[in-house]
């Protein structure tokens, strides 16, 4: 069975844009994880415009099923995960203004560097993933680095098949099957989506966890609206 970690930062943004503590993060968290969800990421960036540093830290002791803190490995950032020890850390190639992540890693361009990174963190106990484009060249480069995982970057996919082309997923079929062949579990995320997560499961040989959280907040929200607008209209009757 593939594992559902869900990515709380959209909890985050909604509760700095008002200020206080609504929605509660720890409570949402702790939540998802007694609605069946088998992890929680998040995605701490050095502006902290989501996700604060001292969320994560706060979080270690609420987390009970996986933790996976995603993240472009600068210091700070290091530091905070050798911290905490959860039990994956996703390295990820975004830059500081990027809204969010929109490439893989060149794992050969930056093979000497992720090592490094990587041997580090698992001297620590904490397993490693790597973000990728679905490349056979840039599997391979993970496989050398020694990393456990990779995460497929998935956007492409969801792109073409929000357009109904199938065939978007050929390139993600080769990249799993050359991982499984390589030893490397394999995780997945970025737009996966009530739309197109089955599809994507179904065609994805050796699918260990996939992360998704905007669009699984959004649909909660959606999906909810029904519900809450009625409990109210009872109430003021």
């Amino acid at each position: 069975m593939t594992k559902l970690s869900v990515n709380i930062n959209k909890i985050a943004t909604l509760r700095n844009a008002r200020g206080g503590n609504v929605p509660d993060l720890l409570k949402v968290a702790t939540d998802i994880q007694k609605f069946g969800a088998e992890g929680i990421t998040i995605h701490p960036r050095p502006d902290e415009r989501h996700i604060r540093y001292q969320d994560a830290r706060d979080l270690k002791s609420i987390v009970y099923t996986e933790y996976n803190i995603e993240g472009n490995p600068e210091k700070s950032f290091i530091d905070l995960v050798l911290e905490i020890k959860p039990t994956q850390v996703t390295l990820v190639p975004d830059a500081v203004d990027d809204i969010t992540s929109n490439a893989g890693w060149n794992t050969i361009k930056y093979g000497g560097f992720l090592t490094e990174i990587v041997q580090e963190f698992q001297r620590n106990g904490i397993r490693t993933s790597i973000f990728v484009d679905p490349v056979v060249e840039m599997i391979e480069g993970a496989k050398k680095i020694g990393t456990e995982r990779i995460e497929l970057y998935t956007e492409a996919f969801a792109h073409q098949h929000g357009l109904g082309n199938k065939g978007g997923i050929d390139p993600y079929v080769k990249a799993a099957v050359l991982a499984n062949e390589l030893g490397l579990g394999i995780n997945a995320g970025h737009d996966l989506s009530l739309d197109n997560i089955q599809f994507f499961k179904q065609n994805i040989p050796g699918l260990l966890e996939v992360s998704i959280g905007h669009a699984l907040i959004v649909e909660s929200l959606y999906l909810g609206l029904d519900n809450v607008v009625n409990m109210y209209l009872q109430k003021l009757k």
